[in-house]
């Protein structure tokens, strides 16, 4: 049986503002929109969209459960899939997309056409105005500053200094404006250009404001 957008929304009653079931959906659009246009498994793509985040992508406490969530999120997703008489075969390829959604580890890769569409889409979900609202949002939760005044090693080394606070703008230094290079997908690519493009304006104005220079 397929997986519902109904049925998903339970999953993310108790989730953070970032991940919230909002982003989920939007991802969900996003990869549809690149599914079509790739011509990829859709069913596959909107299962995993709906799945990605399911289990423990939430900021806070000790880290390891948010750096590990795609692992949690593809367990619960073989336990769902399973529950519905999903083939072993589709399970693994849905649990294949969501442990290769995540930017920030050195593991599983997409392998898939479906894994790429949700990979890409997921990284759109981090450019353009929402992806500098979730950004902030996602310092703030954190306890986090919108902007601090980056150090010379943090500039060097993507490391911060002792003592030195990871903001909102430390963060698009350090990923968000390297996510458009890591796109596989030629429509997410063409997706990333103009969101990318706004959120570096947007960084460049919040350091001009914060420098008390504009």
């Amino acid at each position: 049986m397929p997986i519902t957008v109904a049925q998903a929304r339970i999953w993310y009653q108790s989730a953070d503002p970032v991940h919230d079931f909002e982003h989920v959906l939007r991802v969900y659009r996003l990869a549809e929109k690149i599914a079509l246009a790739e011509g990829a498994d859709l069913e596959i793509v909107h299962t995993a969209a709906l799945l990605h985040d399911a289990a423990g992508a939430a900021p806070g406490g000790d880290g390891k459960e948010r750096l590990e969530h795609h692992l949690a999120s593809a367990q619960f997703a073989g336990e769902v899939l399973s529950a519905e008489g999903w083939t072993e075969e589709r399970i693994q390829a849905v649990q294949h997309c969501i442990r290769a959604h995540r930017f920030r580890h050195q593991g599983e890769r997409p392998q898939t056409l479906e894994a790429m569409c949700l990979f890409d889409a997921d990284k759109l979900d981090v450019l353009g105005a929402i992806g500098a609202a979730r950004t902030i949002a996602f310092a703030t939760l954190a306890g986090q500053p919108a902007y601090a005044e980056p150090s010379e090693q943090f500039l060097r080394e993507g490391k911060e200094a002792p003592g030195e606070q990871h903001s909102a703008y430390h963060e698009y230094l350090f990923k968000l404006r390297k996510v458009k290079d890591a796109l596989y997908t030629s429509t997410g690519k063409s997706l990333a250009a103009q969101r990318d493009a706004f959120l570096t304006t947007f960084f460049e104005q919040l350091q001009a404001e914060c420098r008390g220079e504009r």
